[in-house]
C-alpha cells in the first residue's frame, strides 16, 4: 500500500444460505411438550404445568420463574419423553412439511429452537428435515429416570433465545436470519434477527401479535413474506 492510500474495508463474509428458526411448541406442532408431560401425571398436574405455561409464554410470569418448577412436579421418564416425541409429529402443524419443503429448495438454512426438551424435538425435527435443534437437554439414569435437565442452556431463562441467535450468528455467519413463533419469548429475539414473524394458528397471544413485523396463521404464510 502506498503512502497515504485510504485502506479499503474488506466486507463481513456471509454463507450463501439465510437461516429461518422456528420455534418448536405451538408453532411447528399444536402442542406444549412440556404440558403433554405433565398429562402423564394426572390432571391435577397438568393443570398446574399448563397454568405456569401459559403464563411464561404469554410473559405474566419469567421464564426461569417456572422452568425447573414444572420440571421439578413432573419428573419425566426417558419413555414419556420419546413419546412426547412422537406426539409432535402426530401433531404437526398441517402446513409445516410443505413450507420447509420450499424453503429448502430456496436456500434456506433451518433450526428449531426451543425452551423445550431437545430428545423430545428431534424426532420432529427429523421427521421435518429440519437441519439443527437448539433445545434443553434432559438427563435420566440407565433406569430412564429423571436426573434433571442443563440449567446453563440460554432457553431455560428469559432472553436465552436472543443468546442462542447470536451465537449462531456468530457461527454460521447467515445472510440473513428469520424467526418465527408464537411466545414473548420468541419475540424477544426481534432485536437479533432481520426479521422477527408471529405465529398464532395455535394460540394468538395477544402481545406477540400487536408487537410483531409480521403475523401469520399458517406456516406457508410465511412464504410470500419472505420472498
Amino acid at each position: 500500500m502506498r503512502a497515504g492510500q485510504v485502506p479499503i474495508a474488506v466486507p463481513l463474509v456471509t454463507t450463501s444460505r439465510p437461516l429461518i428458526i422456528f420455534d418448536c411448541d405451538s408453532t411447528l406442532s399444536s402442542i406444549e411438550g412440556v404440558d403433554e408431560l405433565a398429562r402423564e401425571r394426572g390432571a391435577e398436574v397438568f393443570a398446574a404445568v399448563e397454568r405456569m405455561t401459559h403464563d411464561a409464554m404469554d410473559g405474566r410470569l419469567a421464564v426461569e420463574a417456572v422452568f425447573g418448577e414444572r420440571l421439578k412436579i413432573i419428573r419425566p421418564l426417558q419413555e414419556d419423553v420419546a413419546a412426547v416425541g412422537q406426539r409432535y409429529i402426530q401433531t404437526v402443524e398441517p402446513t409445516a412439511a410443505a413450507t420447509l419443503e420450499v424453503l429448502r429448495d430456496q436456500g434456506w438454512e433451518t433450526a428449531i429452537l426451543s425452551g423445550g426438551f431437545r430428545q423430545a424435538i428431534r424426532p420432529l425435527a427429523q421427521h421435518l428435515g429440519i437441519d439443527r435443534v437448539e433445545a434443553v437437554d434432559l438427563f435420566f439414569d440407565q433406569a430412564g429416570n429423571y436426573q434433571g435437565y442443563d440449567e446453563n442452556y440460554p432457553t431455560t431463562r428469559s432472553g436465552g433465545k436472543p443468546e442462542v441467535i447470536a451465537r449462531l450468528r456468530q457461527e454460521l455467519i447467515p445472510s440473513r436470519v428469520v424467526m418465527v413463533g408464537d411466545g414473548v419469548s420468541d419475540l424477544e429475539t426481534a432485536s437479533q434477527v432481520d426479521s422477527f414473524i408471529g405465529y398464532g394458528g395455535v394460540v394468538a397471544r395477544e402481545k406477540v401479535q400487536a408487537e410483531a413485523e409480521h403475523f401469520v396463521f399458517r406456516l406457508e404464510e410465511i412464504l410470500p413474506i419472505l420472498r
